[in-house]
């Protein structure tokens, strides 16, 4: 049988191994030819050695508050940043056992890998992708086409070859873990491992559990199909294999993986992050619109404006985060549980509930709803669309599935859009605006009672009608001129002709002390309209509006003497501002929200200090704080010490309104200036009782509260002590029992106010 053999001779032999060598070769040089050509761009752009070092994406910008709390993030895709160092272990070992074994043994492309995925596709038994973490950072940072032929998708594959390979030289193996942590889409608006943490398990990278980076790092292969909310069981059995293949690589024990598979899916934490929802919701939306202006007039080193929504910035407030909590929650106790359930009461079974007008009752309400419409969404919508007038009312008036607020959460209802519109003119709102009066850093900012349904800010944007909280300003005055606490006047009605021919003349409330000599520091305490209208008469309405301006106000107020009585319509921001002039011994300094912003990469853009001005002298500050202690001690907000038991010293000013549409308290203390406006959104809802409509039941309440709250928390550190006296000793008369005469020598023991 070997003598049949076929042998082939030497030379072919030669031959044939030349020929091989030579195809090897070719290959070889081919594949070297091609890489070469992709790398230096003649395929199409590479990403360059800059943006290796700077990959692109769209970074969310963070609201910082001053103790360090993330606030909220503007953002087109919910993404932030982190480092490894940030990242728990269970996250990198989840990560690695799913989607790349070998990743500490290759070089950007694991050729094992890839030779199993070729031998699966012509097999029929495939186990699984071949692209390695870094192959995947790299589509990840640098996205194929949707639309490609078939040639291109091989040329896209190869450039993202040479794209992780240039990534590995570039990072290390760390850095290129968080790098692709960072760029993932985790599903429910969460772009990146921090995002995703929070919105999942309201926690940070570092705190995931075994159980809770598998689920995230199952979620990435389907972020809707493996969804937890949606899909629970696929997102536990997903869950499970992850944690299969932690212990199939030796991260888990055995007994481990048993114990951990026993776990349910916890996403009793789980929240979108969005705008809507979180801590100070109405003070991000007006820092919205404050950085949209800034970024249109910054700059970056490329020559084009700041993004807010893309390049990642960092903006520090002056918002402290227990602070914002408790001023929330002031008003959610005092205003669900206490005030809207007797404004209920009130109007129960009261026809055309709850509006009160002169005249032409129905119309009237008519007239208002029908503004309330045209100022809705829907209307809007329907507008753009073309849709006639006859056609919207028609479309208000049809019944539709819809989700209400109400106090006790959301309820799922059936009404017509127009009936909704009457059913939220029930609800009281309320403001509240909390700053340190010396460094103008506001501390807590609520606009109202909830962001999701009611998105008008009455902090900032709502002018009300300031009731007797503008009397602070009439009395500067008249301290300024040389009047003291006990100077006094009778009580009796003014009557003032106006240069019309008009008769002007303030009514009064109460009946204490009719025609007797009354101090002012009386008069202010009691809030007494009539010793206002004569220190109005006094003086004039341009003099006391100079001082308001002085003091911060900068809303038009009317020249007319019955500003002297609160009918100018102020903002609570204005408001709290101008009172922190008497706590910061009378220079004013304009609030503050913002103290500094950074770049993506930390570096310093822009830093804020606030604008002061001398308003007053520091003597006339300190007269007006004894003035509206008194106010506290034994007058219109006296229930702070017997109701709420506040035993450190306040200076303060209640506010009503004219017809009880609006409540205020203004609340001073030497280290904190707070203001509290409540009423309903329009001024034709309100209580028909002022003593159930005053400022002192509508506002000093969350006022309390939310001090009360503040002063039980040490960590806050606020201080108890009285406010300081001038430098210079005051000359002026301070025992009013004892007072006869207004003379100009005067002298004042702090204890008498």
């Amino acid at each position: 049988m070997a003598g049949n053999r076929k042998i082939i001779p030497a030379q072919k032999q030669t031959k044939y191994l030349k020929g091989l060598w030579i195809t090897i070769g070719s290959i070889i040089i081919f594949f070297f030819l091609l890489f070469f050509s992709i790398s230096i761009g003649i395929f199409g752009k590479m990403p360059s050695f800059e943006e290796l070092e700077n990959p692109k994406s769209n970074l969310a910008t963070e609201i910082y508050s001053c103790d360090g709390k993330i606030l909220g993030k503007y953002f087109l895709e919910n993404r932030s940043n982190v480092h490894y160092q940030d990242l728990s272990p269970n996250v990198i070992n989840a990560l690695i056992a799913t989607e790349d074994a070998r990743f500490e043994n290759h070089s950007g492309v694991d050729m094992k890998a890839m030779f199993r995925v070729a031998l699966g596709m012509v097999t029929g038994s495939s186990k699984g992708g071949g692209s390695t973490i870094t192959q995947q950072l790299a589509k990840n940072l640098f996205p194929r086409k949707k639309d490609r032929t078939f040639f291109e998708t091989g040329i896209i594959k190869f450039k993202e070859w040479v794209t992780a390979i240039k990534l590995e030289r570039n990072y290390s193996k760390d850095e290129i873990l968080a790098m692709y942590l960072n760029t993932v889409d985790f599903g429910s608006l969460s772009f990146g491992i921090q995002s995703a943490a929070k919105t999942y398990f309201n926690k940070t990278p570092s705190e995931l559990k075994a159980e809770e980076a598998a689920l995230l790092i199952g979620i990435l292969k389907a972020p809707s199909w493996f969804n937890p909310v949606r899909n629970p069981e696929r997102a536990l059995s997903r869950r499970n294999t992850v944690l299969g293949q932690m212990e199939k690589y030796d991260y888990l024990t055995e007994a481990a993986l048993d114990s951990l598979k026993a776990i349910p899916i916890d996403i009793s934490n789980f929240r979108i992050q969005d705008h809507t929802a979180g801590l100070a919701t109405y003070f991000r939306e007006y820092l919205r619109g404050t950085l949209n202006e800034w970024c249109a007039n910054h700059m970056k080193e490329d020559g084009n404006p700041y993004n807010l929504y893309k390049d990642g910035l960092r903006i520090y407030t002056t918002i402290n985060a227990k602070m914002q909590e408790y001023a929330e929650q002031a008003v959610k106790e005092y205003i669900g549980k206490v005030l809207q359930p007797q404004f209920f009461r009130h109007w129960k079974g009261v026809p055309d509930a709850p509006f009160v007008f002169e005249k032409n009752q129905k119309k009237e309400i008519q007239n208002l709803l029908v503004q309330a419409l045209r100022r809705s969404d829907r209307y809007y919508r329907l507008k753009l669309q073309n849709t006639s007038e006859a056609a919207i009312l028609a479309s208000f008036n049809k019944p539709v599935a819809m989700k209400v607020f109400s106090w006790k959460g959301e309820i799922d209802t059936v009404l017509s859009p127009m009936d909704s519109i009457r059913y939220y003119k029930f609800f009281l709102q309320s403001g509240l605006m909390s700053m340190d009066p010396h460094t103008g850093y506001v501390k807590a900012y609520v606009g109202g009672i909830d962001y999701r349904y009611f998105q008008y800010d009455h902090v900032r944007v709502s002018k009300r009608q300031v009731g007797s909280t503008f009397k602070p300003f009439l009395y500067t005055l008249a301290m300024q001129e040389g009047e003291s606490p006990c100077t006094k006047y009778p009580n009796v009605q003014p009557v003032i002709e106006l240069s019309n021919g008009d008769i002007w003349a303030p009514k009064n409330d109460s009946k204490d002390r009719l025609g007797e000599e009354v101090t002012l520091k009386w008069a202010l305490a009691a809030s007494n309209n009539w010793i206002s209208g004569q220190l109005m008469k006094k003086y004039s309405p341009q003099d006391v509006i100079r001082i308001a301006r002085k003091m911060g106000v900068t809303s038009d107020i009317p020249a007319v003497y019955s500003i002297a009585l609160g009918t100018a319509d102020l903002t609570l921001c204005e408001m709290t501002g101008a009172m922190s002039t008497f706590a910061n011994k009378g220079v004013y300094v304009e609030p503050i929200f913002i103290t500094r912003i950074e770049d993506k990469n930390g570096n310093i853009v822009e830093s804020f200090v606030p604008k002061q001005q001398e308003a007053i002298s520091e003597e006339t500050a300190y007269l007006m704080i004894m003035l509206m202690k008194g106010v506290v001690e034994g007058g219109t907000g006296s229930r702070l010490r017997y109701l709420y038991g506040i035993d450190v010293p306040v200076a303060g000013k209640t506010g009503t309104s004219q017809n009880n549409s609006d409540g205020w308290f203004m609340g001073i203390t030497p280290d904190l200036v707070s203001g509290v406006w409540t009423g309903c959104e329009d001024r034709a809802a309100h209580f028909r009782s002022t003593d159930i409509g005053q400022g002192a039941h509508m506002a000093l309440p969350i006022w309390a509260i939310y001090m009360k709250k503040i002063y039980a928390d040490p960590t806050l550190n606020l201080s108890k002590r009285d406010f300081e006296p001038p430098l210079k000793p005051l000359d002026v008369a301070f025992d009013c029992d004892n007072y006869q005469t207004p003379a100009k020598k005067k002298s004042v023991d702090i204890d008498d106010f």
